[in-house]
């Protein structure tokens, strides 16, 4: 899968951003765009804002490179400007990043499909949050559908913390949801071109695997290999591979699960732009792969591509 480097030509690495996940991605950002640049690759930074249309066009690009997490950079916009403009992108196409992004199409998806995912209620007044009490036992967890990195989210452990869970999800704007809280260990299932790298179980002292505990907690710990059995993480692959193709997923991406006391698996959510820090875990998969960082980005670009083109 490796290629020969000038075939890129000059690529653009879009990183920052305008979302609540801008300083992460600035983080990824630079640690592909140092990845490309020691494989010889003719790279270039760009932190995104409103000029970026002025600035691709400027800079003579022949290919991008996505690392835009969150709204504006993961949801569709960017990947549908490219294709105005022609240019061959990192990732998933414009759909299958509009529908990842958004947790609530995501869950309808799987569902329709018989997939396993946790039970849920869209909540989007205070009456609401009473009917989820009703219709999902505690403890539950609440999430605004739009946002990465956990953020905005809430686990709720008794009924008085429901409302204020909800009041800080709004803030993140956007459908808000409560979904069942599934006891159990969680797992990520890193994807690339179409092949489920070695998956990682994660372990966390917080309540969730939160924005702290994935980019500044020390005591998060990383599991790889995973644990399962052999005959597991190979049902489990092709669960998560079903799971990211439903959505219209491609390339490279991450999906999240949970299996709980009963060795059953819940689908979480599907990352398309995944982290590539220091403490993300598609390098960490990729690794246990035999697939070095600076190879990974490799890879990446190399599917890189524009459906209109």
């Amino acid at each position: 899968m490796m290629a020969d480097v000038t075939q890129f030509g000059k690529v653009a690495v879009l990183m920052g951003g305008l979302s609540a996940e801008r300083e992460i991605s600035l983080l990824s950002g630079n640690a592909v765009l140092s990845a490309l640049l020691n494989k010889g690759v003719d790279a270039h930074a760009i932190d995104v804002n409103q000029n970026i249309v002025s600035e691709l066009d400027a800079g003579n690009y022949q290919r991008v490179f996505i690392i835009l997490h969150g709204r504006g950079g993961e949801d569709g916009t960017m990947q549908g400007l490219l294709e105005v403009m022609k240019l061959p992108y990192t990732g998933s196409g414009v759909m299958g990043s509009s529908i990842a992004m958004d947790k609530l199409k995501t869950k309808q998806i799987w569902l329709a499909m018989g997939l396993p995912t946790p039970a849920f209620c869209i909540i989007d007044s205070e009456q609401s949050c009473e009917k989820a009490l009703e219709t999902l036992s505690l403890p539950l967890i609440v999430k605004p559908v739009l946002e990465g990195s956990s953020i905005g989210m809430s686990k709720v452990e008794c009924k008085e913390e429901l409302i204020p869970a909800w009041q800080k999800a709004q803030q993140c704007g956007g459908t808000i949801i409560a979904e069942s809280w599934v006891e159990g260990d969680e797992y990520t299932a890193a994807i690339l071109d179409d092949q489920v790298l070695p998956m990682i179980k994660l372990k966390t002292s917080h309540k969730f695997y939160d924005y702290d505990a994935k980019y500044e907690a020390d005591d998060t710990q990383y599991i790889c290999p995973c644990g399962l059995s052999e005959d597991q993480e190979s049902e489990f692959a092709e669960l998560t591979r079903l799971a990211f193709n439903a959505v219209n997923a491609s390339s490279w991406g991450r999906v999240d699960f949970i299996v709980d006391k009963n060795n059953q698996p819940w689908l979480i959510e599907v990352n398309t732009v995944p982290g590539m820090t220091g403490h993300s875990l598609v390098p960490m998969a990729a690794k246990q792969a035999g697939i070095s960082f600076d190879e990974l980005v490799i890879n990446i670009l190399t599917m890189a591509r524009c459906e209109s083109c």
